[in-house]
């Protein structure tokens, strides 16, 4: 299995999701914004948090515009499978591959604590390893993480069973407690919590490890 992370100008968690890839059993291809193609062969893309281009205009949204992003765009529509994880996830919804959008905080503040989650569904690669109504525990670390769409969306994403993560004690005033989102056929996965921040027993928490692990078998069966 290959997978490629994306790295743009203030990316902080490429390495992290790197590792947590590469302990599920994928090999890694770093892949740097400037870049037109991805690597050949990759199975998986990781688009990772950090503060793509300072956050500049609008969290994720020059990132978007990035040569590489074509380029997922176009593994996605293929039906590959892509994970954005914080200003991951920011940047899958400037590009259209995630419906909404991450305004700031209700509270104004950057959030940096582990926070409790509920997994909302099975059925996806995302999600099959925890079962639906687990309680995990996730780091969170973010200033723009109000997840946000229209009733009409959100009423789409729930009646397809499209809402993968629930916060269980909302820290940012995300719509109907929404942590993280799947595309319509399960195969990209946009979440504001870092499960590579809890994917090793030196973080002192692994509930994210398992995310990763059911990965490989997931994408094989498909």
């Amino acid at each position: 299995m290959k997978a490629a992370v994306i790295v743009f100008p203030g990316s902080n968690a490429d390495r992290d999701l790197k590792v947590a890839f590469e302990n599920a059993g994928f090999s890694v291809d770093m892949v740097w914004h400037k870049d037109t193609d991805l690597p050949s062969g990759i199975d998986m893309i990781g688009i990772p948090g950090g503060f793509s281009f300072g956050d500049y205009l609008r969290c994720g949204a020059i990132a978007a515009q990035s040569p590489i992003t074509r380029a997922v765009a176009a593994h996605a529509e293929r039906g590959g499978y892509v994970f954005g994880v914080c200003n991951g996830f920011q940047v899958l919804t400037e590009t259209g591959l995630l419906p909404g959008a991450l305004l700031r905080n209700a509270g104004l503040k950057f959030i940096c604590r582990t926070t409790p989650l509920r997994v909302e569904r099975t059925g996806t690669p995302w999600t099959e390893a925890y079962g639906a109504g687990a309680e995990i525990d996730i780091p969170i670390s973010h200033h723009d993480g109000n997840y946000t769409a229209d009733a009409d969306t959100l009423d789409r994403l729930e009646g397809e069973g499209r809402v993968a993560f629930r916060y269980l004690a909302n820290p940012n005033g995300s719509a109907r407690d929404i942590a993280g989102i799947v595309s319509g056929n399960g195969r990209i996965l946009g979440m504001m919590p870092h499960p590579e921040r809890a994917a090793e027993n030196a973080h002192g928490n692994e509930d994210g490890a398992r995310l990763f692990a059911h990965l490989p078998g997931a994408l094989t069966a498909a």
